[in-house]
């Protein structure tokens, strides 16, 4: 097995990179081929629109693939749509002469170089007419790949056939949804992303049988992928959401989020339970949007509101999120208020390895208000969360483990809102509290409502905790902070956990430990409920 290759693209339209938004719909299959590869395998693709054999030569982009192989390199080679131009002199090459010559070029620069071409016949064109599919839509030029594939001894993937059987399987009226005819162009070669998708998934069909070295690097396809770039199905978050099937009890949909900066507002309806989204970097795939609380509703005389300013809304359950930024960009200060980056409302969320980017009140972890909005559960590991003033604040049930918490402000980091009677709030294990330089003073939380529960087990607490720990936030229409909420510390290490802490703070028993385990936290309602984050079912 290859520890690590490329494979190179060389074509046509069909499977070329298209240049957005120029190109519209239209999208080349080699666009997607990554996205069904593991990081064993990279594509480059030098695939460009209205090549042919001829053409690719003569332009120098044979030139640029065989300076690139490398030994243990693929080449896969699909050529035929404008070979068969006879009037266009620049690109025109005769399926038994000048094809079959270019064709073997090809194959012998990319064995000199120690890599190994695979050549595939052409994308079949979506032609259908009165008596069914025309199968013979490229002429002799697939016969004639294949018979320089046999006299060179090189593996040969019929993309001709396979892609003639999906569309006569179809039939006419079911295949437009796939090629540029849907959109109203006169254009049955080009695929839009479905399309594009489903040839990518004959490719591998064929690899699958024919190149066991490459197979081995093929993954189980994603539901959906996003790509800002086109290299998906949607280039925006939301285009998947709303694609997602409604109340899928049983089945979980993948979404696999390639690296880009996604400017949007993404709202996750309780409808669109069961769904994993991957993003590919955590650093370098950001889903961002700059609404702050202080922001007017466009063409109304009121403000947005915190809750009305989130960069995504999740009131979906049972969703995980891995590997991805969540930001509100709105900036600091008081024309800007409160500019939530993530808002929870659903229950058994699960963030791994994520990213929470703002300033005042960054996470939002809404729950359900009253007695009758049910227990609200979410659970954040590895994960990175900053902000200025009350950045972690809300209602649900939130489990904290290995997780960095960064001050940009003298301020305070929590800002609990826990229902009445509920038995746990916040926990925050072996997590490390951080600051920007000069930030000398910040509270480890104050109780947005008056039961606020939050507890810190195991933690690193930097040098801008203060030693009182806790502010009781009291005022008018909430009393008595001090005795109903519960602020408790296990553990604490750092230049933060010196005291001492204010009176009624809790300091935890290590016999209590065990009531506030993950099991005891995200169980505790006694429902019979036994959730496993890592398949989230």
């Amino acid at each position: 097995m290859l520890s690590s290759f490329t494979i190179h693209l060389m074509g046509d339209s069909t499977m070329a990179e298209k240049d957005l938004p120029k190109a519209g719909a239209e999208r080349g299959w080699g666009m997607m081929f990554q996205n069904y590869l593991d990081e064993g395998a990279t594509v480059v693709n030098y695939a460009q629109n209205g090549r042919s054999t001829k053409s690719f030569i003569d332009l120098g982009l044979w030139s640029k693939v065989q300076d690139a192989v490398e030994p243990g390199d693929y080449v896969f080679i699909q050529f035929g749509h404008n070979d068969a131009k006879e009037s266009d002199t620049t690109r025109y090459a005769a399926p038994w002469g000048a094809y079959q010559d270019n064709l073997r070029l090809f194959v012998d620069g990319v064995r000199a170089k120690g890599g190994t071409p695979v050549l595939l016949t052409p994308l079949a064109r979506r032609w259908f007419k009165a008596e069914g599919l025309d199968r013979g839509c490229h002429g002799d030029y697939p016969a004639a790949m294949k018979a320089v594939a046999a006299e060179k001894g090189v593996t040969l993937l019929d993309v001709t056939t396979a892609s003639l059987d999906w569309l006569e399987s179809l039939g006419d009226e079911a295949s437009r949804q796939y090629f540029m005819i849907s959109t109203g162009k006169d254009d049955n070669t080009h695929t839009v992303a479905s399309g594009a998708r489903k040839v990518t998934e004959m490719v591998c069909g064929l690899v699958r049988e024919q190149i066991p070295e490459i197979a081995v690097h093929l993954i189980a396809p994603y539901d959906f992928v996003v790509s800002a770039s086109g290299h998906g199905d949607f280039t925006t978050v939301q285009e998947a959401v709303d694609a997602l099937p409604n109340y899928s009890h049983n089945e979980i949909s993948t979404v696999y989020i390639r690296n880009g900066v996604y400017k949007e507002c993404v709202s996750i309806p309780h409808t669109k339970f069961r769904v994993h989204f991957i993003g590919e970097d955590a650093e370098r795939t950001i889903i961002t949007n700059g609404n702050y609380a202080k922001r007017f509703w466009p063409g109304r005389d009121f403000n947005v509101g915190t809750s009305g300013s989130a960069t995504i809304y999740i009131h979906a359950s049972y969703i995980t999120f891995e590997n991805i930024s969540f930001e509100n960009s709105a900036g600091e200060g008081k024309e800007i208020g409160q500019a939530v980056a993530v808002f929870t409302d659903g229950d058994f969320l699960f963030f791994r390895n994520c990213r929470f980017l703002g300033n005042q009140d960054t996470l939002y972890t809404y729950g359900r208000y009253g007695k009758f909005g049910g227990i609200k559960r979410n659970y954040f590991l590895d994960c990175y969360i900053e902000g200025t003033t009350d950045f972690i604040f809300g209602t649900s049930i939130a489990y904290f483990e290995n997780c960095t918490i960064h001050s940009k402000k003298n301020s305070y980091v929590t800002a609990a809102s826990t229902i009445q009677g509920q038995k746990y709030g916040y926990v925050f294990k072996d997590c490390r509290l951080t600051a920007d330089p000069g930030i000398t003073k910040c509270y480890l939380g104050r109780p947005w409502g008056a039961y606020a529960k939050t507890v810190f087990i195991d933690c690193e607490l930097g040098a801008h905790i203060l030693p009182e720990g806790w502010h009781d936030w009291e005022k008018e229409g909430k009393p008595d902070t001090k005795k109903n909420s519960y602020y408790a510390e296990y553990g604490s290490t750092g230049p933060g956990a010196a005291g001492p802490r204010v009176k009624w703070a809790h300091k935890l028993k290590a016999r209590q430990l065990k009531d506030y385990s993950f099991e005891k936290v995200m169980y505790q309602s006694n429902d019979g409920i036994v959730w496993n984050p890592y398949d989230n079912k």
